[in-house]
């Protein structure tokens, strides 16, 4: 049967001020509600539930069915009603079932392992996180009997003097067996402040009715840090951040300055990469060893080779091989491959074009829609006319070709291998091998024509 997991998204997020849902909005580049539920997987939870509301058709849309089974819940009121509408969708399910506020992205699955283990060794019926706030004003009180079981948890607005006084808090996340709770949430009351159905009443309902209950002591507050407004939401993504660039340190990535440094959750990088400051590596970015990443570069969803070197320079969806020297200022836009030893200079662009082996492309050029050969050589300035205003044209260079600086190449063309073209020409027909392709009109010289030139506009001057 596994186990099973609810989490709870159905909320609108008011505060947040936003058309996007709030479990939508990224943490470190990954929704905060796919950070949840990467824990519970991680965790080892194999079944999934979300239970959703306000903005449901964007959630549902961000997800796949294999990954979660979605339950809408019409009208909140209130987390034990949305934990309720779980219910169905684990019909046929016998065991412990994680309970988790979909806006809680910090939490790891080390910390849904231990409750889950201390849940199954204590016997427990209910089991909550919980831990001690330095200042606990807003969180619900865990209260515990005599003999140290928990036995309820009262809200803040519903708290006495002496409950406010508490620091052990709850979490909001709980393990309780699936069968039980969802017999006792039907008898849930929302006799309170909020006039809502509390999944926290289930602990006191369960604590009268004799059965066993737990309670599980972290000593790190932030891994149940909730967000409920952008500035917390920027907190969590400092938090979760640091996290990231630690680990990256720990598994042999030199960071020279972590709080300039980007690294997105999903980001692989090897060892002996150096990044200097002012980097952003994001999406599914994979860096090889030994390559530096120089200040103001920009790398997302691309994979860079081994021993490069990327110089302010901004790739997105592209594929760089070994040994590689781009920038500065160049721009590696979508579907551009690089092979071995490619050079790349400062203000070039490459857009959906395979660059073999040492193929070298200086400065100041725009490559697109095009196929350059091993050991090429592109001058500065030049550029393929790959667009006639209503389709794009592929141009195709071949191996060990030369072509001078200011060129303009008319797609579709094909220059073979070996072939040159002189600087400055603007070429329209194929060129063959080892040929030199000279398109551009023939120099004339007029002997004095600056003098008379000059000589005529300071009489216009005069007059």
């Amino acid at each position: 049967m596994g186990i099973a997991a609810v989490i709870l998204a159905a909320g609108e997020g008011k505060r947040m001020k936003s058309t996007l849902p709030k479990g939508l909005h990224p943490v470190c580049g990954v929704p905060m509600v796919e950070l949840v539920g990467r824990a519970l997987a991680g965790a080892g939870v194999d079944r999934r539930v979300m239970v959703v509301g306000h903005g449901r058709d964007q959630i549902q849309a961000a997800f796949s069915p294999e990954e979660y089974a979605f339950v809408v819940q019409e009208e909140q009121h209130g987390t034990g009603h949305a934990a309720l509408m779980g219910a169905p969708a684990l019909a046929d399910y016998d065991g412990p079932v994680i309970i988790s506020p979909g806006d809680t992205p910090l939490i790891t699955s080390d910390a849904i392992q231990r409750l889950l283990l201390e849940h199954i060794q204590s016997d427990a019926r209910a089991t909550v996180a919980t831990f001690h706030a330095a200042d606990p004003a807003g969180y619900g009180r865990l209260v515990r009997d005599a003999s140290g079981h928990p036995v309820r948890i009262v809200e803040h607005k519903d708290a006495s003097p002496a409950e406010r006084a508490l620091t052990e808090v709850n979490s909001a996340v709980y393990c309780f067996d699936a069968k039980t709770l969802f017999a006792m949430l039907p008898k849930i009351g929302n006799q309170n402040a909020q006039g809502e159905y509390y999944l926290t009443d289930v602990l006191r309902l369960m604590a009268v009715a004799g059965m066993s209950t737990h309670a599980v002591v972290f000593e790190d507050p932030t891994l149940f840090q909730g967000v409920n407004d952008r500035w917390q939401l920027a907190e969590a993504a400092a938090i979760l951040q640091k996290r990231i660039v630690k680990q990256h340190c720990l598994n042999g990535v030199t960071i020279i300055d972590p709080a300039s440094t980007f690294i997105g959750l999903d980001v692989e990088i090897e060892t002996e990469v150096v990044l200097e400051p002012m980097t952003v590596l994001e999406g599914s970015t994979r860096i090889g060893a030994g390559t530096c990443v120089m200040s103001f570069s920009r790398i997302t969803d691309s994979t860079v080779g081994s021993n490069c070197i990327i110089k302010h320079s901004t790739l997105l969806k592209a594929v760089v091989g070994n040994e590689v020297n781009i920038g500065p200022y160049a721009h590696l836009r979508p579907k551009s491959t690089l092979g071995h030893g490619v050079r790349i200079g400062n203000f070039v662009e490459v857009k959906n074009a395979e660059l073999g082996d040492q193929v070298a492309v200086g400065h100041l050029s725009y490559v697109g829609d095009a196929e350059v050969g091993a050991g090429t050589n592109i001058g500065a300035g030049t550029i393929t006319c790959n667009y006639d205003g209503y389709r794009k044209h592929r141009t195709v260079i071949g191996e060990g070709a030369f072509v001078g600086s200011n060129s303009t190449l008319v797609a579709p063309i094909q220059i073979s291998n070996g072939a040159y073209v002189a600087a400055g020409s603007t070429l329209t027909h194929n060129v063959t091998s080892d040929a030199l392709a000279i398109g551009r009109a023939r120099q004339v010289e007029k002997e004095q024509w600056a003098q008379q030139w000059r000589e005529k506009n300071m009489k216009v001057q005069e007059s």
